[in-house]
């Protein structure tokens, strides 16, 4: 999950308060409580100020927040606007030590202090090593990012809208230039993207200005939402033709001229890649590893523990495996038994577009058992639509196996659970439940859209993101769908543990990649002789883990953690144990980082349980 805006350590922390500690200032409500609410209150009010001075930097953030602030402008991408974003906060960290005293405040709010400022240490680190980032990933670049985010979140409800948009077409040859400038200038320094990457972030980019209206095909699909749009609009003939034939001049000349730029640029770096290895072959490599483990981790683990917490969760994860294996009478060892299920016909879904149409009708009616059972395990359910979707076209060659976008905070745009069908060879029917459960409920909807409905939080805490909380909840939610009834199927349930164990393979495959210098053929080996991927999956994941370092080792690290929570409270409160209750605690302050996590529920078990006050 993408970070947004800031740490949500600072964020999340304002509800960590145990009940104890809470019917305690209840209690007691003097003249020393009254003063703590109001320098409370008037923290919470520098936080929302905070807030929108950080987004006042991001256009495209405001509108993904159902902001049209500066609406018809894209993001700066400058190396000076990164330092801009840090010196704000860096300023705003001043500000809060300056202005507040610590001894006058909550319980809470003291927590909130102290996560505000870790936030910023966060960005501090980040900010470091920005340099050292791929914007061309094997999931991703700025290229195919950017017509997305216009077609799902810029919204056309009035003429100035449509005009907005233009400007934003407009702006993109402004965009794609900093773009450029950044990847040559990172080239320069000795940080290049893989081999691998360059072939298919060049095709994805020339698929951004391919169609109707740059030449005779089908309509682009930029192009295809702006008529759309401007066709739903309550507006005369004259004024639609006017704004689409600003949008067609817009399409055909600055916006193709940026990305025409970065294909220029993307031409005159190529030459330069000459390893897919890990990021041990940067400059300061070494370190730039350690310190994407620590950011994706939120913990002081290093490689080599990571890398020992995966291989005895690969062989634990295995284990259970012959159980199942054993269960439906296959007769063969377990890497047989993975062959079988990548080969046998049975258990793929037709190459053909009725077959992506019933992948998409499958992953529906997991999400759809979930919801009608989910009020016996969360006292809370997110608000916001969740749908599930097939991935774009033009960007299926560098997409992700899946993933979640999350929805407008005003309702206007759903979560979005998007799958990647474009070879359906290579899906595999008893993997979709669990994925399904991860991306979509119990998973990162029931996380992500909840937090950002929570009443009360400021701003910056309910949007706010850590990797090893949300992948760590998502694996976890895997798991759950098994206690809710689910996975009947026995196929199924072994392709649960096949996306736990594809999780534990990660820890060994990153750190082996990143730290023990593995080549790409020897993390693809290792991946095919102890997970079910199928071969356009393991090449995909691994690329993916080359090209951003440490992110694959957050699942896994978040979901141990919220086990071994999970079970020191079931231990400890026994029959005053509510699942409910636990779900309230973990998913009730946002995400925040895995100690913080663990001060939540350890206060809530101290408190003896029930339902937190939050």
């Amino acid at each position: 999950m993408r970070r947004f805006l800031i740490s949500t350590v600072a964020v999340l922390a304002l509800c960590a308060v145990a009940p104890a500690v809470m019917a305690q200032q209840a209690a007691a409500p003097g003249a020393a409580a009254v003063q703590a609410q109001s320098e409370d209150a008037r923290l919470n009010a520098f936080f929302e100020q905070a807030f929108q001075d950080r987004i006042a930097l991001s256009p495209q953030q405001m509108t993904s927040l159902g902001i049209k602030t500066d609406y018809d402008k894209l993001d700066d991408v400058s190396d000076e606007a990164s330092a801009r974003s840090l010196a704000l906060q860096e300023a705003q960290l001043e500000q809060m030590k300056a202005e507040f005293d610590p001894s006058k405040l909550s319980t809470q709010s003291k927590l909130s202090w102290r996560l505000f400022e870790y936030g910023v240490q966060q960005a501090r680190l980040s900010n470091q090593w920005r340099d050292w980032g791929f914007q061309f990933a094997a999931n991703g670049n700025p290229t195919t990012s950017l017509p997305v985010f216009l077609i799902n979140n810029h919204r056309i409800a009035s003429v100035s809208d449509a005009e907005a948009y233009v400007s934003r077409i407009t702006e993109a040859e402004r965009y794609m230039g900093q773009v450029a400038t950044t990847l040559k200038a990172r080239a320069a320094e000795g940080v290049v993207s893989p081999r691998f990457v360059f072939a298919p972030s060049i095709e994805n980019t020339r698929n951004v200005i391919t169609g109707a209206p740059f030449d005779g095909g089908a309509d682009n699909p930029v192009w295809a939402d702006f008529q759309k749009k401007v066709g739903a609009l309550d507006a005369d003939q004259a004024t639609k033709d006017r704004l689409l034939a600003s949008a067609r001049a817009a399409l055909t000349g600055p916006y193709k001229r940026g990305f025409d730029t970065v294909l220029t640029a993307l031409a005159e770096v190529q030459p330069m890649a000459d390893s897919d290895a890990g990021v041990w072959r940067l400059p300061n490599g070494e370190a730039y590893y350690n310190a994407r483990l620590q950011l994706s981790t939120t913990t002081d683990l290093t490689a080599d523990q990571i890398h020992q917490i995966g291989l005895d969760e690969v062989a634990r994860i295995q284990r259970e495996m012959e159980i199942i294996k054993a269960r439906v009478g296959f007769d063969g060892s377990l890497q047989d038994f993975f062959v079988f299920l990548k080969t046998d016909p049975r258990f793929q879904y037709p190459n053909t577009a009725e077959g992506k149409e019933q992948y998409l009708t499958d992953a529906r009616a997991f999400i759809a058992q979930v919801m009608a059972v989910a009020p016996q395990w969360f006292s809370t359910l997110p608000k916001a639509a969740l749908e599930v979707r097939a991935v774009e076209p033009f960007r299926e060659a560098t997409a992700s196996i899946a993933f979640y976008n999350s929805p407008a905070p005003d309702g206007s745009r759903p979560g979005i659970y998007y799958v990647n069908l474009s070879d359906m060879t290579q899906v595999l029917k008893p993997q979709i439940e669990g994925i399904s459960y991860h991306e979509g409920a119990p998973g990162h909807h029931f996380q992500i859209a909840y937090a950002q409905e929570i009443e009360g939080l400021p701003r910056f805490r309910r949007f706010g993101g850590y990797g090893a909380y949300a992948e760590g909840w998502g694996l976890y939610a895997e798991q759950l769908g098994k206690e809710m009834g689910f996975y009947q199927d026995p196929y199924s349930d072994f392709g649960r543990l096949s996306t736990e164990l594809w999780r534990a393979v990660r820890l060994v495959t990153d750190t082996g990649l990143h730290a023990k210098r593995w080549s790409r053929e020897q993390a693809m080996d290792y991946f095919r002789q102890n997970s079910l991927l199928s071969e356009r999956d393991i090449q995909k994941e691994v690329e993916r883990y080359i090209t951003n370092p440490g992110q694959a080792t957050s699942y896994k690290i978040g979901e141990l953690k919220i086990e071994e929570l999970r079970h020191k409270a079931e231990a400890t409160l026994g029959d005053r144990f509510d699942i409910k209750d636990f779900h309230a605690v973990v998913l009730g302050s946002g995400s925040v980082p895995l100690d913080v996590l663990t001060d939540q529920v350890d206060a809530w078990i101290a408190a003896g349980g029930g339902k937190p006050a939050l």
